[in-house]
């Protein structure tokens, strides 16, 4: 039997060599060593509505999902998802041609971009960004071009500059991928920013890849738009969103895909070769928390805002520069006030110093100088567990 290939030659192929075990992995793993309390990976710690896991149950129970369920996703949750973006944005989709299920959001962009991204495209992303998209545009051999969200402490949030973002396009530019509301800055793009990009995806004849996974988590004035209501948008934007977040089932992994006939077929047509089906059972229960009561919602965003203001006044009689979030349930902080400027090194030696593990935003940008003093904290765990954390802060600045 001849032996394993020469050890001089790398396993893993060039485009991902620079992606090495997730930041969340190796932060929940510190976690779990320590005892620490882990606001770092975004998973609640209570589950989504008790009617929604019965569903579920029931479905298991029904025989519904057992098996491998249709392709494009069971028609019930297809038919579920266009009802929400008729009802909650005015777009209307067809269920059968026009909505794409999948394994969660993470792999609607994985699948997007191994669709419509060929070789030597480029495609710009904000940064900092979720890890996973420059692992997808790699995976799909396109080129990475970042436009940096810059930190306002005036304003205390993160802007996009729709200047930098026009300079960015160029000839071989094939698709914008846009994440609004945003992780981890949790930024909403406003109205006027998202006309704009509208009208440069049009001109320049893009496409738009958007993730809005955290679509229901808009806080104060800010309101979540999709991009795809815009002029001459529905036709070139592949919309992503999911279900974990929005009912805190983020083990079930439920996302979807709506667009135009052309781009959901081109997107399905990758994702068949990835998961081809997922969480059947779970697709009958997703159906219909997406029919849930405005009131569900209200609620959900409402207990969330709650959630956030009290981390964040802990974050801040804690010593940390506090960037308030507009939406998602993550709160960005620069350490510097603390005399801190290393986050990286910061995260690493938190749980031991007062129990609580967080994520360095350096590794979200591909200069980590850009992020190298804001840790990322989220507020998606029970009161008392934030309560517990801001206390264990305070050792920070004692």
């Amino acid at each position: 039997m001849t032996g394993m290939t020469s050890s001089a030659r790398p396993l893993l192929n060039r485009r991902l060599a620079e992606f090495g075990t997730t930041i969340f992995a190796e932060m929940s793993a510190l976690a779990l060593s320590t005892g620490a309390i882990n606001l770092g990976q975004g998973f609640p710690d209570t589950d989504g509505p008790e009617e929604i896991r019965e569903a579920a149950v029931r479905a298991l129970r029904d025989g519904r999902g057992n098996q491998y369920p249709p392709g494009p996703g069971v028609p019930e949750l297809r038919t579920a998802i266009t009802a929400h973006q008729r009802r909650c944005y005015g777009l209307a989709y067809d269920p059968d041609t026009e909505v794409l299920v999948t394994a969660g959001a993470t792999e609607a962009i994985a699948a997007a971009l191994l669709a419509l991204v060929e070789p030597g495209d480029e495609v710009i992303a904000f940064e900092p960004y979720y890890d996973s998209y420059a692992a997808c545009i790699a995976m799909a051999g396109g080129r990475r071009v970042p436009v940096t969200l810059r930190a306002h402490e005036d304003e205390g949030r993160f802007r996009l500059d729709l200047d930098e973002l026009r300079d960015a396009v160029t000839e071989r530019t094939r698709l914008l991928l846009i994440n609004t509301p945003h992780n981890p800055t949790g930024t909403v793009l406003t109205r006027e920013e998202l006309a704009a990009i509208a009208e440069l995806a049009v001109e320049r004849d893009l496409l738009v890849v958007t993730d809005e996974v955290y679509e229901h988590l808009v806080f104060d004035d800010a309101e979540h738009v999709p991009l795809a209501t815009f002029p001459g948008m529905r036709e070139r934007t592949v919309t992503i969103s999911s279900s974990g977040k929005t009912f805190s089932f983020t083990g079930w992994k439920v996302g979807w895909v709506t667009g135009a006939p052309e781009l959901v077929t081109a997107v399905r047509s990758a994702k068949q070769y990835l998961t081809y089906v997922s969480a059947g059972p779970f697709q009958y229960a997703i159906a219909e928390a997406l029919r849930l009561p405005d009131s569900y919602f209200d609620n959900f965003r409402s207990d969330f805002r709650r959630k956030r203001d009290l981390l964040g006044d802990g974050l801040r009689a804690a010593g940390f520069e506090v960037y308030q979030p507009q939406g998602t349930y993550f709160i960005t902080t620069d350490i510097t006030p603390l005399g801190e400027k290393d986050a990286y090194a910061f995260c690493r030696a938190l749980p031991e110093r007062c129990g609580v593990v967080a994520i360095p935003n350096s590794v979200f940008y591909d200069d980590p100088e850009a992020g190298r003093s804001q840790v990322r904290f989220t507020f998606c765990k029970k009161d008392d567990i934030l309560h517990e954390a801001a206390e264990r802060l305070q050792r920070l600045s004692s």
